[in-house]
């Protein structure tokens, strides 16, 4: 354990645990006895809550550490994002909510089956599984490295697992008896803690900083700096309308309106992570608006992030500013890349603050964690294992699928805690940002799944073998593009550095391609996912 820890620290970390047990009990002492109580929180969850926890899904320990290093080394141009989630979500308001309460859905995948057939379902289930541990490996990968830091003063691989382990037993214990309900209120606890600590954060730079607000603004304009690789332009710059196809521009307003349109709309609509949310409401109609208002909340939530890098740019890049309190940032920690935020909290966070920023990164680390539990395990329940009992007639009591998921709840986790570690090996061969790793490796089963549901939705064709292929196409073109792989079929003068935005844009049209040479046929085999009344409607 770190010596620097004082008293307050650990009195911050006993108020925390605290608050764990007390709201896990309270939480939990309504026990789920059925499925549809298990995975969807018996469609009684208010609209509110649902909101926040789809902005703590969103926004991850990947934002919470990756955030101010966008601020730090580039400029606003990440927030101009939201552009395209705006369109997303109401394009899955839209288009995507409204049909899976029709069909009462448990999954998302689920309205494949009554679109094209129940192995549609079924491996697009499988592709959103894949995808999910890497994305959210990726993500509890980051807050390991974070928690290791500072725990246990270095980043070796031994520590990244004690850290690994310590926040997966503390999710899995959260989630594992209450379902998607325990997940919700967990998220709404976790969101409060983790902006909580990036406030006290912002507060203790603003104060550290010893110019009036008017200097500081004059100093992001004209950041004049050259020597260490950034841009002159302002780094209150908000739109980017430079046409760069390359990972600097990943961020672009093109960028914005496309790849990230893309992005949001996997995201909110076919990614089971954060739809299992909305689907927890009583009505599509509030399932809808809470879609929308994480949205608008997520705008803020993401500027604290970004202002909090400007200001590490102040404190470390601007002495003339900084005056006697100038100190310079470590690029390095035990021999690893470090990102410049857990450089400031290592070396200059004030006493006492520390273990609130360690909170705050467990909390935003457990609510992505807890979202990946959940959802995964109801799309092995009621995609993949409800199904296997079925066709072979083996008839279970709803019961035993609610211990099936608490089971692959278990098996969830393991899964995930050995990507986490995984990616402590693969990131050391890229130097890619935190953000945008965490960001490309969703693209996996994105693609594919955007231009299967591009073709159920706007079109007539597409079969459960194209589906397939699709979903394996999206696959294989992200995997040609990484750069480690371009490496086995290129020279070195012909690899290409293209943002993940084009990268999901080519693969989604691809896939899409793939799917339509498919023809449709009418599914008359009933909805399977345990709702008596699924056989009224029919696609």
């Amino acid at each position: 354990m770190s010596a620097e820890y004082t008293s307050v620290d650990w009195l911050v970390f006993v108020t925390y645990g605290a608050i764990l047990l007390l709201s896990g009990w309270w939480v939990n002492r309504k026990k789920s006895i059925s499925s549809e109580d298990y995975f969807l929180g018996g469609n009684a969850m208010p609209m509110w809550m649902v909101s926040i926890s789809v902005l703590a899904t969103s926004q991850s320990a990947a934002t919470f550490l990756g955030g101010p290093d966008m601020g730090y080394r580039g400029d606003l141009s990440y927030l101009a994002t939201n552009i395209g989630a705006f369109i997303a979500a109401f394009f899955v308001s839209a288009y995507l909510i409204p049909k899976f309460y029709q069909y009462k859905v448990f999954t998302v995948y689920e309205l494949l089956e009554q679109q094209i057939g129940p192995r549609a379902k079924k491996h697009a289930g499988i592709m959103y599984l894949f995808g999910r541990v890497f994305a959210s490996g990726a993500r509890l990968y980051m807050a390991a490295i974070a928690v290791a830091m500072i725990l246990f003063g270095d980043i070796a691989a031994q520590s990244i697992v004690y850290a690994t382990v310590i926040i997966t037993v503390i999710g899995l214990l959260f989630s594992v008896f209450g379902g998607v309900r325990a997940v919700i209120y967990s998220d709404v606890i976790q969101a409060i803690v983790y902006v909580s600590a990036a406030v006290f954060v912002l507060y203790f730079l603003v104060i550290a900083i010893p110019a009036d607000f008017s200097t500081i603004v004059a100093a992001l304009q004209e950041p004049a700096v050259n020597t260490t690789g950034f841009i002159q332009t302002s780094k209150l710059t908000l739109f980017n309308f430079d046409l760069d196809f390359s990972s600097a521009g990943m961020f672009g307003f093109w960028s914005s309106i496309t790849g990230f349109l893309l992005l949001n709309i996997a995201a909110f609509g076919l990614d089971q992570d954060m739809t299992q949310r909305v689907l927890t409401c009583k009505t599509a109609k509030d399932g809808s608006k809470a879609m929308l208002f994480s949205v608008v909340m997520v705008i803020p939530v993401m500027l604290l992030f970004l202002v909090i890098g400007l200001l590490l740019f102040i404190f470390y890049q601007r002495p003339d500013l900084m005056g006697e309190g100038a100190a310079t940032a470590m690029t390095s920690f035990d021999g690893a890349k470090v990102t410049v935020f857990m450089s400031y909290v290592l070396n200059q966070i004030p006493s006492g603050v520390r273990g609130l920023v360690t909170i705050g990164i467990i909390a935003a680390a457990l609510s992505t964690l807890n979202s990946g539990l959940s959802s995964m395990s109801s799309v092995l329940v009621q995609d993949l294992y409800r199904p296997f009992n079925q066709q072979r007639g083996l008839q279970f009591a709803d019961s035993h699928y609610v211990k099936a998921g608490k089971v692959s709840m278990i098996i969830v986790a393991v899964a995930l805690a050995a990507m986490a570690v995984l990616c402590f090996y693969w990131q050391q061969h890229t130097d890619t940002p935190l953000l945008a790793f965490a960001l490309s490796v969703m693209l996996f089963s994105y693609s594919g799944l955007l231009g299967v549901y591009f073709t159920a939705l706007f079109t007539k064709r597409g079969s459960e073998r194209s589906v397939t292929a699709a979903l394996i196409t999206g696959f294989v073109i992200t995997l040609i593009f990484q750069p480690y792989i371009q490496t086995l079929y290129l020279p070195a003068e012909l690899i290409f550095d293209l943002a993940f935005t084009w990268k999901l844009c080519i693969a989604t049209f691809i896939s899409t391609l793939v799917c339509l040479l498919g023809t449709r046929n009418i599914v008359d085999t009933p909805y399977s996912s345990g709702h008596e009344n699924k056989l009224e409607v029919h696609a």
